[in-house]
């Protein structure tokens, strides 16, 4: 485990600019350097690196991060491994922490189990140089038309088909235990204590992590007798999750990247047909029903995904299931049927690069055109079916997560079919509301047997309900809980956004800003200001005085730990500079998010258009970091007197109604000096 302060002296020590110059030709321009982007072709530069925010940005693709992720990007390293070749770049020498006995064998574990599949792909690689490999194995690869490049590439083998053990013979004596071959599920054992090998007398295909290690195998059988299954896989372990794989996801993550765009296949010889031809951006689901997990994958290098299908009723079918699943998770999806009876390794094989691209540019289809040029077969002229097909589509269009998308998309079904955009927009709607009210109600059950299970530990009775979540609040599922110090668990349900107070939200994403862009600059009032004070507070302490003051915290959970973090390391001195670095840098992907979302996707408004409004960034600061807390104070008040509202209306106890009222015409007080001091009616 490398430590926190090693960590901190690589990121203090690795110059942006430096570190992308290693890959990229810069140019000066003026505080900031242009590029072409290495991450997409472009002919005018479009990639800026900025020294003094230690950022880059691609506003061409979309691609930013810092130093380590941009490492971690052109050379497809994990985030230890990134910060290894920096350390080795700035001679920091990293001597490991010593991690807890459950940590190491936890890790070793891993490692085993991957050396142990390496040492399998190496071993079926090896079979298949064998007498028995050319001949059976060698010849069967040969006579799918791939080449000994491909063959070699992709690591293909043969399991012997003469010996029963000859796997795990030769796993033993090169020094791997029995366990680990039993737990990938290399070997198998019988009742009677006989362990044998699970792959024999099969082509195999071995499956690679995105990093490049293997993590799993799929067995062909070349026999046509139907007793004997004609794939098997290798079993579900720590390094191996099926649903969470893509066979050919090493090979095609840099082109998928490249291109910003992924076409998914169904089996092992359609990724390795497409990819021999020249078209290296494909990825298969390897025979198995697509997954969130998988798109989610696919997410991490592009949003854009063609879909490739058999043109038959099961791919058909299969292609269908697969719109739902991308659109929920607001991807791009386009459908390629292929001519009946054909698949993609056959397509591949029968033409010519340019002719398959062609193919796919001329036949890609948005998910509207498919699914109504599909049904629209079926139904016919009846108009029951009719009315039954337009309800389905509006149904696929309601799990689009983006309002603007869903929006273009009624547009172009309503006037396909010919019918009023407002009673679409009303399925749409409805369908979507029933749809996060269900993800809603799971999300609060699943967060009440959560609190249930800390009850114990927190003190509380264990037959208390836990507090409830208001009908206008929900959690995104890209918003996962944190564990909130306990004085705040009955009030600040784990991530919360407001869904009837959006604005609430943008109040507190605001004052993050100020704390990440600003927070060790001194605001600067006159004297005849009432925030003056003698010696001058930062940004940072002046917002954590005034919400501390009115008791006050961040209600969206992941602001909140971003905001603690920040304050933790505040407190022990760092720069500006080395806070933003570690928060971008952060290990914890939800912080890591909050910071690259607020530091780097919104450069442009912050640096350009935010700027130019005011000439001084003091002259900012003075004007909007008061205003912005006030907003955000008249913006809690008014969801409190909501809230007492509802109380009040729900309780028929007389004293507890005039006492809600008392406290309500209170908080009116509040609110209404709030807005005296904004300027607001």
């Amino acid at each position: 485990m490398i430590p926190q302060e090693t960590v901190d002296r690589i990121l203090d020590l690795a110059q942006i600019e430096d570190v992308i110059g290693d890959f990229v030709t810069l140019k000066r321009a003026g505080a900031t350097y242009k590029a072409c982007c290495p991450f997409h072709n472009e002919k005018t530069p479009s990639f800026v690196v900025s020294p003094s925010k230690g950022i880059f940005k691609c506003f061409g693709c979309g691609k930013s991060g810092t130093a380590v992720g941009f490492v971690m990007e052109h050379e497809s390293m994990t985030y230890v491994e990134a910060l290894r070749y920096l350390a080795k770049k700035y001679n920091v020498e990293i001597v490991e922490s010593e991690v807890s006995a459950e940590e190491i064998a936890k890790r070793q574990r891993g490692e085993s189990l991957l050396l142990v599949s390496e040492f399998a792909g190496r071993f079926f690689v090896d079979a298949m140089k064998t007498q028995e490999g050319q001949v059976i194995g060698y010849q069967y690869f040969r006579s799918r038309g791939l080449t000994d490049e491909t063959i070699r590439k992709y690591g293909l083998g043969w399991a012997p088909a003469q010996s029963r053990t000859a796997l795990t013979d030769a796993a033993r004596a090169a020094g791997y235990r029995e366990e680990y071959l039993l737990d990938t599920g290399l070997s198998k054992q019988y009742d009677d204590g006989r362990i044998v090998d699970t792959f024999h007398d099969r082509v195999m295909f071995p499956i690679h992590s995105a990093s490049g290690r293997v993590i799993a195998f799929g067995g062909r059988t070349l026999k046509s007798d139907k007793n004997i299954p004609k794939y098997v896989n290798s079993k579900e372990t720590e390094i191996y999750v099926k649903s969470r794989s893509l066979y050919g996801i090493y090979f095609a993550k840099n082109e998928m990247s490249r291109q910003d765009k992924c076409i998914l296949v169904e089996g092992y010889l359609d990724v390795l047909s497409m990819h021999q031809l020249g078209i290296t951006n494909v990825v298969a689901s390897s025979g198995t029903s697509l997954t969130v997990e998988q798109i989610r994958l696919i997410r991490k290098f592009t949003e854009n995904v063609t879909i490739i299908y058999d043109g038959d009723g099961a791919g058909i079918k299969a292609a269908l299931r697969g719109i739902d699943l991308v659109l929920k998770e607001g991807m791009n999806v386009k459908i390629v049927l292929l001519p009946d009876g054909q698949d993609p390794d056959d397509f591949a094989k029968k033409h010519t690069l340019d002719q398959v691209r062609d193919y796919i540019a001329q036949n890609e289809q948005d998910f509207i055109g498919f699914k109504t040029d599909l049904l629209l077969g079926e139904a016919g002229d009846d108009p029951l079916k009719r009315a039954k097909l337009i309800n389905e589509v509006a149904d696929t269009v309601a799990l689009i997560p983006d309002a603007i998308t869903r929006s273009v998309y009624v547009r172009t079904t309503a006037a396909k079919f010919e019918i009023d955009e407002h009673i679409l927009s009303n399925r749409i709607n409805q369908t979507r509301t029933a749809l996060l009210e269900s993800e809603k109600k799971q999300r609060e059950r699943e967060a009440a047997k959560a609190r249930q299970a800390a009850v114990p530990q927190q003190g509380y009775d264990p037959g208390m309900p836990p507090p409830p979540m208001g009908d206008d609040m929900y959690m995104p599922e890209d918003m996962p809980p944190v564990a909130l110090p306990q004085e705040y668990l009955p009030e600040v349900p784990d991530g919360p956004i407001i869904k009837n107070c959006p604005y609430l939200a943008a109040c507190e994403e605001e004052l993050l800003t100020f704390v990440l862009e600003y927070g060790c600059t001194e605001l600067l009032f006159e004297q005849t200001s009432k925030y003056y004070t003698e010696v001058p507070m930062t940004v940072a302490d002046f917002i954590d005085a005034i919400l501390a003051d009115n008791e006050l915290d961040f209600m969206n959970s992941s602001y909140y730990k971003v905001y603690e973090l920040y304050f933790t390391m505040y407190q022990e001195g760092l720069t500006q500079h080395q806070i933003q670095q570690r928060l971008l840098n952060s290990m914890d992907d939800e912080v890591a998010a909050v910071a690259k979302d607020i530091l780097i996707e919104k450069y442009e408004i912050t640096v350009k258009n935010y700027v130019q409004s005011m000439t001084a960034a003091a002259t900012r600061l003075v004007m909007f970091v008061p205003k912005s807390l006030l907003v955000y104070q008249a913006k809690r008040v008014e969801m409190e007197v909501k809230g007492k509202m509802e109380e009040v209306q729900q309780t028929s106890d007389p004293e507890k109604q005039m006492m809600l009222l008392t406290e309500i015409t209170a908080l009116n007080k509040v609110r209404t000096a709030i807005n005296n001091e904004l300027g607001r009616v």
